[in-house]
């Protein structure tokens, strides 16, 4: 550092003294601040199917109509983060099953040795957990609350643990999928908030012993609605759960609106989780029709512009929840990507 400022006080002096003698100021060329990637807005990707996409032939094609790493794909268009989901005894089902600590470690690799960072979200579940089903593992089916709480831990510390040794140090990790309604149930629902509370805080501690800089998310969906995120938060605060940040889903298809109708919400509502919480947000899952490519591009732009929009930055990022997962092999419609194996013009919106 020091030798830095004696050359840079040199070319001062130079500078000066041909300014003098020339009458001809040279102005000096403005440098690009340099960002710190930790420090930059997230723009990620779900993409749990990946792998089987790849083991079942799918082949990812650019826009010349070579084969490429959809994952290179991915961060071409803007892409710097993955999120994988993680299921405990989960089948070899293509589409409802794989996703174990085996194979979320080997894609955490793969995703980092691209430059692309990592967010890990739990289901606690063998299979999918959403609002409408948060199924125990069927290892844990007769468990008490007590081991439940526990085997949270356990499984939590184990797989961040594995990522740890493999290199792979994830900065945020979600604790639960989409729950509104609790997870574990009926032990964890949120008719028992005592209980809900007790897993979610086994979770955030097992996170925080492998390390304590990773950034722990509660994800409730419907990130439009403001009188559900807040009587959920409310309730999580009363019973002294920890988190470090609020995770959104946000699909205006889901709610049958276009997302003109709902955006507004969406910024009102991650404004009041901030104001009213003091958490950072991040919406975690977005979607848009696959064959509506210009609404999709038009709803990814509002929603970036949205989370920058949030006070002093704590509008952290957008993650589109499987654009690669193309319809004619996942059957999901809102994927981004065209079925003849190229990404959609939509996820332009994420340059």
């Amino acid at each position: 550092m020091k030798n830095n400022i004696l050359i840079s006080f040199s070319a001062v002096m130079l500078l000066a003294c041909f300014s003098c003698s020339s009458q001809t100021e040279v102005a000096p060329k403005p440098v690009d601040p340099i960002v710190p990637v930790a420090t930059s807005f997230v723009k990620g990707a779900d993409v749990g199917w990946l792998p089987q996409m790849e083991a079942t032939g799918y082949l990812f094609l650019d826009q010349d109509g070579k084969a490429k790493d959809a994952l290179q794909l991915l961060k071409d268009r803007g892409i710097n983060t993955v999120r994988l989901r993680v299921w405990v005894n989960p089948s070899n089902h293509k589409i409802d099953g794989h996703c174990s600590k085996e194979e979320t470690v080997a894609m955490a690799v793969r995703a980092q040795k691209l430059g692309m960072r990592v967010m890990i979200n739990f289901h606690y579940s063998d299979s999918w957990a959403d609002p409408a089903k948060q199924n125990k593992p069927l290892a844990w089916a007769n468990h008490t609350v007590a081991q439940l709480k526990q085997d949270v831990y356990n499984h939590t510390f184990d797989v961040i643990s594995a990522l740890k040794q493999a290199g792979v140090t994830p900065e945020w990790v979600q604790v639960g999928n989409e729950i509104p309604g609790g997870m574990l149930w009926p032990e964890g629902s949120t008719n028992n908030w005592s209980q809900l509370a007790q897993f979610l805080n086994s979770g955030y501690d097992a996170v925080k012993a492998v390390d304590s800089k990773i950034k722990v998310v509660v994800h409730v969906d419907e990130g439009n609605n403001n009188a559900k995120f807040r009587w959920f938060f409310d309730a999580a605060t009363a019973q002294n759960v920890k988190y470090d940040i609020i995770g959104l889903s946000y699909y205006p298809y889901w709610i049958q609106k276009d997302y003109t109708q709902t955006i507004a919400d969406l910024s009102t509502n991650m404004n009041d989780m901030v104001a009213r919480y003091n958490k950072d947000v991040m919406v975690v899952e977005v979607g848009g029709e696959y064959d509506k490519v210009q609404n999709t591009y038009e709803m990814l732009r509002a929603t970036i512009q949205a989370v920058k929009n949030v006070p002093n930055n704590r509008g952290l990022g957008v993650m589109y929840w499987e654009p690669q997962g193309e319809k004619t092999w996942s059957g999901y419609s809102l994927s981004a990507w065209q079925a003849d194996g190229k990404p959609s013009p939509a996820l332009d919106a994420f340059k």
